[in-house]
């Protein structure tokens, strides 16, 4: 259990770090990984999610704390417990965000990731289904592939929202997100094709790239401010992987802070009361915590949707036959076909709110589909300013930390998610839209003020799985990684996944993340050539 490199975390991040590192055949990789293998066959099924999602066997199967902003509900928190991680129960869209987001960053005193930057690792992850050009990449590892299940219902979603003034837009990563249109899955053939899938599928028989599953890592080793290995323990036995040159975590935006704490990295305070000693007194671990938190109106209609396919034995037949012989239909879809990225004022630079429009509705992604015709425009703000926490609750690996995402505690994401609810109502009341919405079922049109519309999101919206920022990358007392996402304060580790945003990005953060990966991976094999020269 000796290795030059030992990642923690086998998600969208994890993945590529180990698949990149291990490329040159000199130094040996560890790869960590808390869950299995991932044999469940609804792993690899784009629409997979709806039974992944909440099984203990695949997902961690998080909880907020009560959310004061969401009227004291505890929100689910799916997180991927498997190879690939969260990329492995994901909705599948492909989505960087804003170069805005990525210059911002940069003005944060992060050198090296202003979009210009990240740009090429984007590229050099994609495997773009419409060729590469100077914003795609036509050969990498992750498939990204268009919709393989068109319905009209989507169709005319695009073409009311263009007649309510929203631009089309066939690729939200291109020259301008702003618009509407399909959304670009991580799909192949009509398959999942998760981080697993592309980079460690691949890279798995390479004889210095050893993967480790079923293991929990407990904490981080430290010998004389230096990461020099992890402690795991597997089927009940704690051992321990030494790392000879770096440690690098990507365990995501709950788990990364939470080995940190247990490691004695962290707010001096919180280690304490749990009999942890400090290593190093880090206050930001567990600290900036951000989310978006979608609000999903639904619309009965007058006409099929998907649940009245799913409800029906001949309708799944269908759906299964199809998927069996074509590898096309509603089996291949992402969490939502269509997507819109929207202004809701004029002032804005950017878009700030975004749509995930399904030709479907259900109460909870994973526990089944509303038996009456419908479908839902999902919205969420895309630059949230509340800002939450991950604190350990225990020295025991096995607890859960307590997360606190403070939803809604800022008056501009009240005021926004308001406004992206009266865009969504905006389209749903143009043609050809219009002509077949029979009723709004969620929220209702009884709401109609401001306050109205606000206690529903308050009883009813939720999170959209896109956790991040609690190790942020930075210079300032409250930072936990430098821009070469080295730990602060420590030799020998890094952190690498959604956790090092400093702000989250606009947009579904599985793709960014996995630039994350490709970044760091570049870093650290630049510092290994670094050192042996000097």
């Amino acid at each position: 259990m000796q290795f030059d490199y030992v990642v923690v975390g086998a998600g969208s991040a994890g993945c590529a770090i180990a698949a990149r590192l291990s490329e040159d055949a000199t130094p040996t990789v560890a790869l960590i990984e808390a869950g299995g293998r991932g044999r469940n066959p609804w792993l690899h099924i784009p629409v997979g999610y709806f039974k992944t999602m909440h099984n203990p066997s695949v997902d961690w199967c998080y909880r907020t704390a009560p959310e004061p902003g969401l009227n004291g509900r505890r929100i689910e928190w799916p997180r991927g417990k498997v190879l690939g991680g969260s990329s492995a129960l994901n909705g599948l869209l492909y989505v960087r965000g804003q170069p805005q987001d990525y210059d911002h960053w940069r003005q944060l005193g992060n050198p090296g990731w202003a979009w210009d930057d990240v740009l090429s690792y984007f590229k050099r992850s994609e495997r773009q289904e419409r060729g590469g050009n100077k914003l795609h990449g036509g050969d990498g590892p992750l498939a990204v592939s268009d919709m393989r299940a068109h319905r009209a219902l989507c169709d005319k979603f695009i073409a009311a929202a263009v007649a309510a003034g929203i631009p089309a837009n066939d690729d939200f990563n291109g020259t301008d997100q702003e618009g509407v249109g399909y959304y670009q899955l991580t799909m192949t053939n009509g398959l999942r094709c998760s981080s697993a899938t592309a980079f460690l599928k691949p890279a798995r028989r390479r004889p210095n790239l050893h993967i480790v599953t079923d293991a929990m890592t407990r904490r981080v080793i430290l010998e004389r401010g230096r990461a020099i290995g992890v402690e795991i323990e597997r089927a009940g036995i704690v051992e321990t992987v030494h790392a000879g040159r770096e440690v690098v975590l990507a365990a995501g935006a709950i788990g990364s802070p939470q080995i940190l704490q247990l490691s004695g990295l962290g707010p001096a305070e919180l280690l304490r009361s749990h009999g942890i000693d400090v290593a190093c007194d880090l206050p930001g671990v567990g600290e900036n915590l951000q989310d978006h938190l979608q609000a999903r109106a639904v619309y009965e209609v007058t006409e099929p949707t998907l649940n009245d396919e799913v409800n029906s034995l001949f309708g799944q037949m269908r759906i299964g036959i199809e998927f069996i012989l074509k590898r096309t239909g509603p089996m291949t879809m992402g969490a939502s076909q269509v997507g819109a990225f929207a202004r809701t004022r004029p002032d804005c630079e950017t878009p700030d709110i975004q749509f995930h429009i399904q030709p479907l509705s259900s109460q909870n992604p994973g526990h089944g589909l509303d038996r009456f015709s419908a479908f839902t425009t999902s919205v969420c703000q895309l630059r949230p300013e509340s800002r939450g926490h991950v604190r350990i609750t225990s020295a025991d690996p096995n607890v859960h930390p307590a997360i606190c995402a403070n939803y809604l505690k800022a008056e501009v994401d009240r005021t926004t998610t308001i406004a992206g609810v009266r865009v969504g109502r905006r389209i749903a009341e143009a043609s050809p839209l219009a002509e077949i919405v029979k009723d709004e079922r969620e929220p209702g049109y009884a709401a109609e003020t401001d306050d109205e519309i606000l206690d529903w999101i308050r009883d009813r919206a939720t999170t959209i799985y896109h956790p991040a920022g609690t190790c942020k990358m930075g210079q300032d007392d409250m930072a936990v990684v430098d821009a070469r996402l080295r730990v602060h304060g420590v030799d020998g580790l890094r952190v690498a996944d959604a956790s090092i945003m400093p702000t989250i990005t606009s947009g579904n953060t599985n793709a960014p993340a996995i630039m994350i990966g490709e970044k760091v991976a570049d870093m650290v094999a630049q510092d290994a050539r670094a050192r042996s020269a000097a």
